[in-house]
């Protein structure tokens, strides 16, 4: 089994940085992908960003690309997204999760493992 815990969310100001961290545990060998997602209240959940596993070869989407980076400490076993120029539309419950087919996958069903989620907010 392989277990997600995310963490660094926050309160932050419409402009500024945050950065995400999602530790994996347990049989890592098992992941071929890691992706972030994030979830606004009334909203359905939606792809951020993702990365593969072995090389970390990355995909974000098209409302992220240029502002979100996603980069993996190997040793650490750790993905971060660096989320920077936040603002108010970024606010939501960010979720890693991971798959073990070695593909970027998009969607939220793509995905079988799942961190707790962390909030972060972007005031105006």
């Amino acid at each position: 089994q392989v277990h997600l815990v995310e963490s660094g969310g926050g309160l932050v100001q419409a402009g500024g940085s945050l950065r995400l961290s999602c530790a994996a545990s347990g049989r890592t060998f098992n992941i071929g992908a890691l992706a972030w997602f994030r979830q606004a209240p009334g909203k359905e959940r939606e792809f951020v960003g993702g990365i593969l596993w072995s090389d970390s070869m990355t995909g974000y989407a098209d409302s992220v690309r240029g502002r979100f980076t996603i980069s993996r400490d190997t040793a650490k076993n750790t993905v971060y997204l660096q989320m920077n120029r936040l603002n108010p539309e970024d606010t939501a419950a960010y979720y890693c999760a991971a798959r073990r087919l070695r593909l970027l996958g998009r969607s939220a069903d793509d995905f079988g493992v799942w961190g707790q989620g962390t909030q972060v907010t972007v005031s105006s």
